[in-house]
């Protein structure tokens, strides 16, 4: 545990070789950073052996940055089970992205660079999860945003890959500022930034509630635009503009998980104040129906994904304010591999369909692509919630939570919600694999090379498999709930787990009804109801309404206040105290001429308009 560290230290290392000698070395120098994310994989099996065999969190090293006054502002590494779980999470994740990328970025003019930055995003999220303070996570947390837009916006070129990089960066850059404030309200009241002596005062009391309610929402507010929860969201579907492994990596193990993952480190803390656990469970919950309403309607595959992921994310959410920690990171690790491979496996649609991302225009993918065919199947009904897969598992332990400490409201709601992912999934899978080729790309659809589908077989044994760490298999494994949190052995609830099966099951047979048998007609709906349909295909106008703001409030202030600066500020205040001295000494040097009959004029003067005074006033 002591060289956990060494883990981010490697991948940063990795982008710093790469970036700037990278042109120097063969395959312009990827072979580096693929080797750092496996180096700290196989790190990550130490770590996690030496806390089995401790059994206690440690915390690997501390070292003074700043010294102001009495307070001391540190660097430091805490390793324990959330953070472990994390760090496998996201170094496996990253290195099968990476192994993957070698084929699907072949050719591009910038490889070297994607390679670099991709080092970047895996060590400032691999520095996140293991950051022992506030204000260490939050550096990282910024480098986790430097990384995306770097990422999202790789090929800078097209226009739609500039502004999707300029919106994530701006959109998530709001919520940042209520991080950072939450953060120095924090360190007011309690003069640190040590996340667990944060946490440990304000159990003791020793914060004040408002602070905590303040601080708290301010956070999550953080975690928000991370994770693209409601209304943050709209960043999310446009970061599809950069390459398809960046979003395999940002919606499995990286960006949008680090909003989860600040919400569970600090859940101790929100505990504290029910209001703030009932806005969490609310937001989510809202997320996770809002996105997947849109997921129902959209045809690009990657974007259909990505409003799956925003879905997925609210959940988690729901279960964190359910005080549900083990459920909602269990669900985070199958959600992860599920999605990495879901957008890994489009990645292989569009190589073997020539960039295409419209699913109307393929069909009859498994003819030609039973590799990814069978993989994506996989990921799609493990995150439809289709037993014996890992979601399955992961949204049972989910609802059980909402069961557990939240009205019968939010579970109807939740299972509303199961419905529509099992009916998204179905969509996709039944529009894009069977049935005939729709267009000539489809018929000519081929298989992507080994590099690429390897790691989609990997991730779908670990999609079938990962399930299974909920249950306690042996006197001292208890399950992941136990591991993580100690909350005791998987107890499912039999009727709900019947309820959701069966639900998830229904959604799943009108997907097949509807885009496999054709009994019932999308289009006939669409139809049927078109304001619904126009509502959903233009993402409820959020985007627009956005951009009205944006244009009549928020540049038209910026315009005003532009005037003001440039007439009042800089006109006035600047240049009017210039004006005056300039126009004060030109009247000042009429006096200062630096001749004697000049001065003696002005004496002369001056004595007799004295006199006259005199003469006048007192005589």
């Amino acid at each position: 545990m002591e060289l956990a560290w060494v883990i981010p230290a490697l991948s940063a290392a990795a982008f710093f070789i790469v970036a700037f000698l990278g042109r120097f070395l063969p395959k312009n120098g990827s072979f580096v950073s693929i080797l750092a994310i496996l180096a700290g994989f196989v790190l990550f099996w130490f770590v996690l052996a030496d806390l089995l065999g401790s059994g206690l969190d440690h915390k690997a090293f501390d070292v003074n940055w700043i010294t102001i006054g009495e307070t001391n502002i540190t660097w430091g590494v805490h390793v324990d089970r959330l953070s472990v779980v994390m760090l496998g999470l996201v170094t496996f994740v990253a290195l099968l992205v990476q192994v993957y990328s070698l084929e699907y970025m072949r050719g591009d003019s910038r490889f070297g660079w994607y390679f670099a930055v991709h080092s970047l995003f895996a060590a400032a999220m691999l520095a996140l999860v293991l950051a022992d303070n506030l204000i260490f996570l939050y550096v990282a947390w910024e480098l986790v945003g430097l990384g995306s837009y770097l990422l999202i916006g790789f090929w800078w070129e097209r226009k739609s890959a500039a502004e999707a990089a300029k919106k994530a960066f701006v959109t998530t850059r709001i919520g940042d500022v209520g991080l950072l404030i939450g953060i120095i309200l924090l360190f007011r009241a309690t003069g640190t930034f040590d996340i667990s002596t944060i946490i440990e005062m304000a159990k003791a009391g020793q914060i004040s509630q408002g602070t905590i309610t303040v601080s708290a929402l301010l956070i999550f507010m953080g975690a928000m635009g991370k994770s693209a929860q409601f209304p943050f969201h709209v960043w999310l579907p446009d970061a599809m503009e950069g390459p398809t492994p960046v979003s395999a990596l940002i919606h499995a193990a990286t960006m949008v998980v680090a909003g989860v993952y600040l919400t569970a480190r600090m859940l101790p803390m929100f505990e504290l104040v029910p209001a703030v656990m009932m806005t969490v469970s609310v937001v989510g919950l809202f997320t996770f129906i809002f996105a997947g309403t849109m997921a129902l309607v959209m045809t690009d595959i990657k974007r259909i994904l990505a409003y799956s992921t925003i879905s997925h994310l609210g959940l988690m959410m729901l279960s964190l304010g359910a005080f549900g920690l083990a459920a909602a990171i269990f669900h985070l690790v199958a959600h992860g591999v599920s999605k990495a491979m879901l957008f890994l496996g489009a990645g292989s649609i569009m190589h073997g369909m020539g960039g295409e991302t419209d699913v109307w225009k393929m069909g009859g993918l498994r003819l030609n692509m039973r590799v990814t065919t069978l993989t994506f199947v996989i990921g799609a009904a493990s995150l439809a919630g289709i037993i014996p897969l890992s979601g399955f598992f992961s949204k049972d332990e989910v609802l059980l939570a909402v069961l557990q400490h939240r009205s019968v409201v939010f579970l109807v709601l939740t299972l509303a919600g199961v419905v529509l992912s099992a009916l998204y999934m179905a969509r996709v899978v039944f529009i894009v694999f069977p049935g005939a080729p729709r267009t000539d790309e489809a018929e000519r659809a081929h298989e992507s090379p080994k590099l690429m589908t390897w790691p989609l077989l990997l991730l779908a044994f670990f999609s079938v498999t990962v399930g299974l760490l909920a249950i306690g298999w042996t006197a001292d494994y208890g399950g992941f709930a136990d591991f993580l949190a100690g909350e005791g052995r998987f107890d499912p609830v039999i009727w709900l787990t019947a309820v959701s099966l069966a639900l998830a099951g229904a959604g799943v047979g009108v997907g097949w009804l509807i885009y496999y048998k054709g009994k019932i007609s999308h289009q006939a709906i669409a139809r049927k109801l078109p304001r619904i349909h126009r509502l959903l295909v233009n993402k409820y106008y959020i985007d627009e309404m956005y951009q009205w703001v944006t244009d009549r409030i928020v540049l038209a202030f910026g315009r005003l206040v532009a005037v003001f600066d440039r007439a009042i500020i800089n006109d006035g205040a600047v240049d009017g105290s210039g004006l005056i001295t300039r126009v004060s000494g030109a009247k000042l040097k009429l006096i200062q001429t630096g001749k004697m009959y000049s001065y003696g004029m002005a004496m002369g003067t001056g004595v007799i308009a004295l006199a006259l005074v005199w003469w006048l006033v007192l005589a």
